[in-house]
């Protein structure tokens, strides 16, 4: 998004960016501007990000850019975004290939205003290599983990593919350079590292002969067909992990782990609570067909309890004081491949459940496509985690950092209770645990705010106004 790359094109120097000319001579040595050549620059996508992963360049080096255009995809911490350039040019030099990963700030390529400035960008990017090549020790482990490993026996299983069956020839993508880096959709990528997929035998149909998922698809269709089964079986893989590797985390997974350790250091307590869900139960059957999820009328319901106990909506961030959030913004966490993300129903409390419903519909295909816009799961001020699904009856969710509260959801379940007239009944009831920061919100608050959660849960008719 153009927006995300405020001075990701800037002018540029060999090593120093935007040097005072008030600087010694001395200092500035080997730094001559050229202002016909910008690096590109790995962009903040988010306020936790710290480096980027490429996923896939889009332009290949050579090709002549035009403002606004997209260059390449970059994952960040939660989502695979879009990268668009300010300029025109040309991609003259690309630093960092795809699967490896750059410090948010550092150059990823270099852009020339014109074909003439291609080999000086080239020659430029190649002294910048060697320069961090001898500042950096080489890794003691060769497989580094710069760069994505491998898929574990696919080339066997899909130069077959490629070769429309046993016995064909490889084909090389038509927009790959000379086989060297292959042009394919983020998903198309995503679809063959779970498939064991290696992209370079896999001719695509897309655009320009970009790989799209159907391309991989098919790829592993003539792969069976033509013994690829066989390889595969004899690869050592287990339910498609090779057991005894050791894998790097992601970058989704780096941010999370990053995320669970900050959170060690908030004074936090944990108040349970069981709530009848007959009444509910009843209302998600009877408007299912018109959309509405669980999950937005579990949104919906604690939107409108907060409202009424806006402490446990509030945030503390520098120990010191805390907010009372201005909008009841539900964040609910969604398990996707490789980590977890928390797309934000923002003002819940005030958007009908119809609406609520299709919004989070939306969010969860972008969360799982990694399309997410930072807004889209940066915002939340109050946070649910459902394991009902699974037949889980309680457990306890981990605070997320800069959140006053956050609540595990356990399954709904017939319960044999006791009746108000002494008789013995069977009633749905689930368990809800909230986790909360005990620097701003007390037992007394929790307790209020479940008890008020209960009755919006027992009685749901304010649920579809």
């Amino acid at each position: 998004m153009s927006q995300l790359l405020n001075s990701s094109f800037t002018p540029t120097t060999t090593t120093l960016r935007r040097t005072s000319l008030t600087q010694p001579t001395s200092i500035r040595k080997c730094t001559q501007v050229q202002a016909k050549i910008r690096e590109i620059f790995m962009p903040a996508l988010s306020s936790t990000m710290t480096e980027g992963k490429i996923v896939n360049w889009i332009q290949s080096e050579g090709d002549k850019l035009s403002k606004g255009q997209s260059v390449v995809v970059v994952e960040s911490d939660k989502a695979d975004m879009e990268v668009e350039t300010f300029y025109d040019g040309y991609l003259a030099a690309i630093m960092v290939d795809e699967g490896s990963v750059a410090p948010v700030g550092s150059a990823i390529a270099l852009l020339a205003e014109s074909e003439d400035e291609i080999p000086l960008a080239v020659s430029q990017a190649q002294k910048q290599g060697a320069g961090a090549s001898a500042e950096t020790p080489p890794p003691s482990d060769a497989g580094a983990v710069v760069t994505a490993p491998a898929p574990v026996a696919a080339p066997a299983a899909v130069k077959t593919a490629a070769g429309g069956g046993t016995g064909g020839t490889m084909s090389t993508h038509p927009a790959s350079e000379g086989g060297k880096r292959v042009v394919a959709s983020p998903y198309a990528k995503k679809l063959a590292k779970e498939l064991n997929v290696d992209l370079s035998f896999v001719v695509g149909t897309g655009p320009l002969g970009r790989i799209v998922a159907k391309d991989v698809e098919a790829a592993v269709v003539a792969a069976a067909v033509g013994g690829g089964e066989k390889v595969s079986k004899e690869s050592g893989v287990t339910g498609g992990v090779e057991l005894g590797s050791v894998v790097p985390f992601t970058t989704m997974q780096g941010a999370v782990s990053k995320n669970m350790v900050e959170s060690l250091g908030v004074p936090t307590f944990r108040v349970g609570y069981t709530i009848t869900t007959d009444a509910l139960d009843a209302l998600y059957k009877k408007i299912k067909s018109k959309g509405v999820t669980m999950t937005a009328l579990l949104a919906k319901a604690t939107a409108l309890a907060l409202a009424k106990h806006p402490v446990v909506n509030s945030s503390c961030r520098d120990g010191k004081s805390f907010t009372y959030n201005s909008n009841i913004n539900i964040a609910v966490a969604v398990a996707i491949e490789g980590g977890l993300i928390t797309p934000v129903l923002q003002n819940a409390d005030k958007v009908d459940i119809y609406s609520l419903s299709r919004k989070w519909k939306e969010l969860v295909d972008k969360a799982r496509a990694k399309q997410l816009q930072p807004q889209e799961y940066t915002t939340g001020t109050f946070t649910l985690s459902n394991l009902g699904m699974f037949g889980v009856d309680r457990f306890d969710a981990i605070l997320p950092p800069g959140t006053g509260a956050i609540m595990a959801v356990g399954a709904s379940v017939p319960t044999v209770v006791a009746t108000k007239d002494g008789r013995i009944g069977m009633k749905n009831q689930m368990q809800v645990n909230v986790t909360a920061d005990h620097r701003v919100i007390y037992g007394a608050d929790l307790a209020q705010f479940l008890q008020t959660l209960a009755k919006i849960i027992e009685d749901p008719k304010d649920l579809t106004f």
